[in-house]
């Protein structure tokens, strides 16, 4: 038995196996712990760095918190906000950031503004009229009966010189018989046959027809009555038979050579309508082919139902191809030289607030898409676009569609926005009892105002801003028109000065301090105050 031991130890096979064996043993050994030590270490790190979830009430955006629950407010299911972690250094804090497939999916569309020289587009719409200038009223000098019409119906075209209407007249028969006898006296009494032609002259006889009754020596009783103008009859006020007086009116005629292109235009459109402008329009019932005319006449009053003035363009009409009553559309570009190379944006970029007009500037330089609300003042509107005056600067990049989804994001965060003007719905509602900023409002309060240079709503916002990011401010409310900051802060933690010196550093003077030039100079055109 012992022998047989010895051998099996002397087998070479048998060794090569066991000290492979202790190998591995002393590797797991020596090794082993370490390695799990380590991937223990580097799961620990990686779940330092994960990123913590915000949870917030859609009912109530000022409530935030770190885990799932109830609203403290209504008691509605906490919905997921966005992870607190990961954020780009670069973006403003107030900026509203987004993936880059929450942009695709809300359609957010951007562009980059630039500077440019506005026109006006002025769309009128009328009708064509004809020239009241060239209108007349058909009448009678006489008075009689009328025995014929040889005119019947309206539309009718009549030409000068033309008989219109036969007359019987007891006065014009015994002004011919004057005539005739004047003419038996006239060797000794000239001036009484001049008299005699001279007073049919006046009813509207011609030079013929009183030289055809002074050679016929024979009365008539019906005269004719002659076209005093040539044009179209709009009107036709009598019929055969009626006894009319000296000065009836028996038709009214137009001459439809030149017309009248009558538009109506708003109030704010008046200022780019000036008297002498060409101006083209097109007519509905030739669609393709466009007529031109001058403007003659900007109604100086308002119709007080409408709103809108009339504006009055003459052109020729060859061919009578203008006829009254078509409907006419016209488009004015007017130049507004008086805003020339000043910034112009898309409407549907802007969003109104009543008082307050903004837009969303997409912030470069970051990883994820990022918008910051900012308010810009407008000028005219050119139709699909507005002027604006102050706000953006030449190359900032805008959102010209979705705008209202990013705004809804930022009521949702609690971030300035549309119905959020500064931006502090925590510190205004007062529901987040849990926050340091809270316990802070139930200290020492004191009440301090000083004076505050600026100009618009922008810098309001900005002076604000600036005096709540101090620590221990309760509020800050800056008076525009009085240039004063009101403020209510704990004096155990902050100071005016302190206050004064945050301001001053956001570009505003104060009575205190005065703001770093650089920072001044930095600011939108339309925050330059006089220094």
């Amino acid at each position: 038995m012992k022998t047989k031991i010895m051998n099996i130890i002397q087998n070479r096979y048998l060794k090569y196996g066991t000290i492979l064996l202790v190998g591995l043993l002393l590797g797991w050994l020596i090794f082993g712990g370490s390695s799990g030590e380590v991937d223990h270490s580097t799961h620990d790190h990686s779940k330092e760095g994960a990123e913590k979830e915000v949870w917030t009430c859609s009912m109530h955006p000022q409530i935030k918190m770190d885990k799932p629950g109830k609203c403290p407010i209504c008691a509605m299911d906490l919905i997921p906000l966005k992870t607190s972690g990961g954020g780009d250094e670069a973006i403003d804090h107030n900026a509203i950031q987004l993936s880059k497939e929450a942009v695709a999916l809300a359609n957010i569309q951007t562009s980059v503004v630039s500077r440019q020289n506005p026109i006006k587009e002025v769309r009128l719409y009328g009708t064509i009229q004809e020239d009241e200038r060239l209108s007349q009223s058909q009448t009678s000098h006489v008075n009689g009966r009328i025995e014929k019409l040889f005119i019947n119906f309206t539309g009718e075209t009549i030409r000068e010189g033309q008989t219109i209407a036969t007359i019987y007249s007891p006065e014009l028969l015994s002004a011919q018989q004057e005539l005739l006898e004047a003419v038996k006296m006239q060797g000794y009494q000239p001036a009484l046959l001049a008299a005699a032609k001279e007073k049919l002259r006046l009813w509207k006889l011609t030079d013929r027809q009183i030289a055809a009754i002074e050679k016929s020596g024979v009365v008539n009783p019906l005269v004719e009555i002659k076209a005093t103008s040539s044009g179209i009859v709009t009107s036709k006020k009598v019929n055969q038979g009626d006894y009319i007086g000296q000065g009836s009116v028996l038709f009214s005629v137009a001459n439809l050579s030149r017309v009248w292109a009558m538009f109506e235009a708003y109030e704010t459109d008046l200022p780019f309508l000036k008297v002498g402008e060409k101006l083209e329009f097109t007519l509905q019932a030739m669609p393709g082919k466009s007529f031109s005319g001058t403007i003659s006449f900007v109604d100086p009053l308002l119709d007080p139902t409408t709103r809108t003035s009339k504006v009055r363009v003459e052109t020729a009409n060859p061919g009578m191809q203008l006829k009254p009553g078509m409907y006419a559309n016209a488009i004015v570009t007017a130049a507004l030289k008086q805003f020339n190379n000043e910034i112009v944006i898309p409407k549907s970029a802007v969003l109104w607030t009543g008082k307050r007009s903004i837009v969303y500037v997409k912030q470069p330089n970051g990883e994820s898409p990022a918008f910051l609300l900012r308010e810009v003042d407008l000028g005219p509107s050119l139709g699909d676009s507005y002027v604006v005056t102050g706000g953006i600067n030449d190359g900032d990049e805008i959102v010209t569609n979705g705008a209202f989804t990013i705004d809804a994001s930022a009521q949702l965060e609690g971030k300035q926005s549309m119905m959020n003007n500064d931006g502090s719905s925590v510190a205004s509602t007062g529901h987040n009892h849990g926050t340091a900023e809270h316990k802070e409002h139930k200290g020492e309060k004191s009440h301090e105002m000083f004076k505050v240079s600026g100009l618009c709503e922008m810098c309001k916002s900005r002076i604000e801003k600036a005096a709540k990011g101090v620590k221990g401010v309760i509020n800050a409310n800056w008076d525009m028109k009085a240039k004063v900051i009101h403020l209510d802060f704990d004096p155990k933690q902050t100071s005016k000065s302190k206050i004064s010196k945050a301001i001053a550093g956001a570009g505003h003077d104060t009575e205190l301090d005065k703001a770093p030039k650089s920072v001044y100079d930095a600011l939108p055109s339309c925050c330059h105050y006089d220094r």
